[in-house]
């Protein structure tokens, strides 16, 4: 893939993010989460590529746009095939109700390089790079800690895990607290937390617990931008589910996946914060436009750029 796509493709979070970030705190999560939808659906279109979403909004029937199948792009014949992995609006509460760490999230992979993963959960972990190799999701939360501590030169009190706030996850908090680790709760946006771990100055160390399974993917692709370490085992809620990942190619359901087999190949992230978190700014509306904090990174280079955009609305309209 050309490199200059990284930069084409944050255009695309732009716009979403601030599509959604004019509805901010109004308390309604599918309007923003629309609009974010309609936003990106509409950049997407612009773009020179011959794009295939495999992770989207849902199934045809359950998404008028950006479903899983939807070709997106303009399609020409120098237009490269990619697959696109996408989340408009993750946190749409968070933006709804005016809360910390929504994004506007896409992934980017050569055609077949995606794992096109079912609308299920997975139980996921994830580090950043100096960690990297010392997870192992088939060992305890707690020897996982152990792992990560040595592996940073640190106490497992001075980690911070992140987890997400849920009852499915009181166990696993439970033992992250006994092992003496910091526990860092979120009400959502997963991805923001896995991508949080390859940064220092997001002061978070491990993402533990059971998401999205989509996410997971888009997550695995971020992590791997940066050599930092992710894997990610399928969680089934019933037979339906097992059966549709079957349908997918995916036999095994107690396989344990690492970043490299959820997003393979030269793969490309790009962000943008729609409300401010620790990772990114939120957007900024002023008398003519807005402003954007966004990171692109790229698996091939490793090159990671945070861009700071200033978007003049009255001479570039939503």
């Amino acid at each position: 893939m050309d490199r200059n796509l990284a930069l084409e493709v944050v255009r695309v979070t732009e716009m979403a993010a601030i599509a959604s970030a004019r509805l901010m705190g109004r308390g309604n999560k599918n309007e923003s989460d629309q609009a974010a939808v309609d936003a990106m659906r509409k950049t997407f279109d612009t773009l020179n590529i011959d794009g295939t979403v495999v992770i989207g909004e849902g199934e045809r029937d359950e998404a008028p746009m950006l479903y899983i199948g939807e070709r997106v792009g303009r399609g020409t014949t120098s237009a490269p095939p990619v697959d696109i992995a996408l989340d408009p609006l993750e946190g749409t509460n968070l933006c709804a109700y005016g809360r910390p760490g929504a994004l506007s999230v896409v992934a980017l992979a050569e055609r077949g390089n995606l794992l096109n993963a079912p609308d299920t959960y997975m139980e996921k972990i994830a580090c950043g790079p100096a960690a990297r190799g010392c997870i192992d999701l088939a060992k305890t939360p707690t020897e996982n800690l152990k792992a990560v501590a040595k592996a940073l030169g640190r106490e497992i009190a001075e980690l911070t895990v992140v987890v997400m706030d849920r009852p499915r996850h009181d166990a696993l908090i439970a033992e992250v607290r006994a092992a003496g680790a910091r526990v860092k709760l979120i009400e959502e946006g997963d991805v923001a937390g896995a991508v949080s771990t390859c940064f220092e100055s997001s002061g978070v160390d491990l993402l533990m617990g059971i998401g999205g399974a989509p996410e997971g993917v888009i997550s695995a692709a971020a992590v791997r931008c940066v050599e930092g370490d992710f894997q990610g085992r399928l969680r089934f809620r019933n037979d339906e589910e097992r059966a549709r990942a079957r349908k997918m190619g995916i036999a095994d359901e107690h396989r344990i996946y690492r970043a490299e087999e959820l997003a393979r190949g030269d793969v490309m992230f790009a962000a943008t914060g729609v409300t401010s978190s620790d990772f990114l700014k939120g957007v900024r509306f002023f008398a003519h436009g807005a402003e954007t904090h966004s990171v692109v990174m790229r698996s091939k280079t490793g090159t990671v750029r945070f861009i700071t955009a200033t978007h003049r609305l009255d001479k570039k309209p939503m």
